[in-house]
C-alpha cells in the first residue's frame, strides 16, 4: 500500500472513467454490472493516465498497470489510508432523507471561513466515499462526506472508510424498505454512525426533538444538541417556512467544554461573546427544510463561525438537482422535488403544499417511490389516501405502483402515458408539486413542455 500511496501522492489524483481522464491521474479499474473497467486500463493509460490498477492479469499489458487482488478494496484501503495521515476532521452525514441538502448548507456555512471539501453530488456509497477522501489535500479543514445505504452493515463499513471525528443523523424513515425489511432496518442501519462515533467518544450533532435519534443516544455524553427549546447547545426558532426563515441565538459560549469535545486545531483560542439575535432567510421551501438548516447553524456554532459568516452561508445555497428547487412556470409556480422519493418524504412534501397560503389552485404530480419491496402496496395507498383528505385543483398518479391504488384520481402506468395529457392540461395561477422517486425522471415534464 504504502507504494501505491507514493505514486497517488506524485499524481492528479484518480479516475475511474476514461471519458474524464485527467494527465498524470491514477486510473483505478472498477467494474459495474454492465462494464469491465480493466477492458479500459490501456484506453486510459494511452490517453494520460499515469498508471491503471487492475485485478485481471489477462490485461496487464504494459510495466505502468499494477495488479492488484481486487480494484475497489485496493481503491477503499488507498482512501483510508490518505484520510489517516491528514488533520482534517471528517463529519459523517448519513439518513432517509435530507442528507444531501443539508451536506450542501454545511458545507456552504463551514465554507464562509473554512476550507472544506464535500462529496460531490450524492456519491454516497462504497465507491464514492473513498473518492471523496482522495480529494483531501493537507491544507483541508473539513471533510464532509455523505453516507447512504440500502442494506444493514454499510454505514459501518463506510465509517471504518472514513474514520469521520463527528456525526449528524438527518432523520430515520420509510426509505429503501426493500433492502432494510422494515423500520427498525433503517434505525439500526442508520445508527450505524453513531455507535461508531460512540465506540470511538467522538462528537455527535443532535436533533434534539428527533425522538428516535434521541433514543439512539441515550446514555452518551458527547452530544451537541440544537431544537426550537432553550435547553439546548443552540437554540433555533422557525420564522417562516415559504421559503425558510430561520432565527438563531448569538450567544457565544466555549464550545469545547460545553459539548465534552476535543479542541479544534485550526479555531482561534478567543472567541467574542455577544448576545444578540440573527435571522436567515433561504432559498428553501417546507418545514422539513428548517430542521436541515439548523444542522448547518448547529456545525458553525459548534466550529465558532460568528454569525454573519452564518447568514452568509445560509442565504448563498440554492438548492439544485430537483430538490425542492421553486420554480416559475408561466403563471405557474413549481415546486420540483424529483430527485428522489420515499413514504417519509413524500407525507412532508404534501404536508407543505398545505401549509403554502398564497395559492388558491394545488396541484400534486406524483410518481411511484421506488425500493420499497413488500411494503410498496401499502405505502403507495397509505400516499393516496392522505392525498384524499384533502381539496386539491388537481392530482396525477404516475407509475405502476400508483396506478394500482384505490383512487377517485387519474393514474397513469408510465411517464409516457401523462405527458400527453400534461402538455394538453392548461395549468394558471397554480402551485405544482413534482414529486417521485428518481427512476420516475420526472423533470422530464418541465423539460420537454
Amino acid at each position: 500500500m504504502e507504494e501505491l500511496y507514493q505514486l497517488y501522492l506524485n499524481s492528479t489524483g484518480v479516475c475511474t472513467d476514461t471519458r474524464t481522464i485527467k494527465q498524470g491521474c491514477i486510473y483505478f479499474a472498477l467494474k459495474g454490472a454492465n462494464f469491465n473497467g480493466n477492458a479500459f486500463a490501456q484506453e486510459a493509460l494511452s490517453k494520460g493516465a499515469a498508471y491503471a490498477v487492475i485485478d485481471e492479469k489477462a490485461y496487464q499489458t504494459s510495466d505502468r498497470m499494477l495488479l492488484v487482488p481486487d480494484v475497489l478494496t485496493t481503491l477503499q484501503q488507498l482512501a483510508t489510508h490518505h484520510r489517516s495521515t491528514l488533520q482534517t476532521l471528517v463529519i459523517g452525514i448519513t439518513g432517509s432523507n435530507g442528507k444531501t441538502t443539508t451536506k450542501e448548507l454545511i458545507r456552504s456555512v463551514l465554507a464562509q471561513q473554512l476550507k472544506v471539501v464535500a462529496t460531490q453530488g450524492n456519491l454516497n456509497n462504497n465507491i464514492g466515499v473513498p473518492l471523496t477522501l482522495l480529494t483531501l489535500t493537507p491544507d483541508t479543514d473539513i471533510a464532509i462526506v455523505e453516507m447512504g445505504a440500502n442494506h444493514p452493515g454499510e454505514i459501518a463499513f463506510l465509517c471504518n472508510i472514513a474514520q469521520p471525528d463527528y456525526g449528524y443523523i438527518t432523520s430515520i424513515g420509510k426509505a429503501h424498505l426493500e433492502g432494510f425489511g422494515s423500520l427498525e432496518g433503517v434505525i439500526k442501519t442508520k445508527g450505524e454512525l453513531y455507535d461508531y462515533l460512540k465506540a470511538h467518544n467522538k462528537t455527535i450533532i443532535a436533533n434534539a426533538q428527533n425522538p428516535i435519534t434521541e433514543q439512539l443516544l441515550a446514555g452518551y455524553d458527547k452530544v451537541y444538541r440544537f431544537g426550537t427549546t432553550q435547553e439546548v447547545n443552540v437554540p433555533v426558532s422557525c420564522l417562516a417556512t415559504q421559503p425558510v426563515q430561520i432565527q438563531f441565538s448569538d450567544s457565544a459560549t466555549r464550545i469545547t467544554e460545553e459539548a465534552g469535545g476535543e479542541p479544534i486545531p485550526f479555531l482561534k483560542e478567543t472567541f467574542e461573546e455577544f448576545d444578540t439575535t440573527t435571522v436567515a432567510t433561504s432559498h428553501l421551501v417546507g418545514s422539513y427544510n428548517f430542521t436541515n438548516i439548523a444542522a448547518a447553524v448547529a456545525f458553525a456554532r459548534y466550529f465558532k463561525l460568528p454569525a454573519a459568516a452564518i447568514k452568509r452561508g445560509i442565504e448563498s445555497y440554492i438548492p439544485q438537482n430537483n430538490r425542492s428547487e421553486l420554480k416559475t412556470w408561466g403563471s405557474n409556480t413549481l415546486l420540483l422535488d424529483a430527485y428522489n422519493a420515499n413514504p417519509s418524504s413524500m407525507a412532508a412534501a404534501i404536508d407543505n403544499m398545505l401549509t403554502m397560503p398564497h395559492y388558491k389552485h394545488k396541484v400534486l404530480i406524483l410518481g411511484d417511490m421506488f425500493e420499497l419491496g413488500d411494503y410498496a402496496a401499502t405505502e403507495h395507498q397509505h400516499i393516496a389516501d392522505e392525498v384524499a383528505k384533502h381539496q386539491w385543483a388537481g392530482v396525477y398518479f404516475i407509475g405502476k405502483q400508483f396506478a394500482q391504488v384505490k383512487t377517485t384520481y387519474p393514474q397513469y402506468p408510465s411517464l409516457e402515458e401523462f405527458l400527453p395529457v400534461f402538455k394538453a392540461i392548461n395549468f394558471k395561477d397554480s402551485l405544482i408539486l413534482i414529486k417521485g422517486s428518481r427512476g420516475m425522471k420526472l423533470e422530464q415534464l418541465i423539460i420537454e413542455n
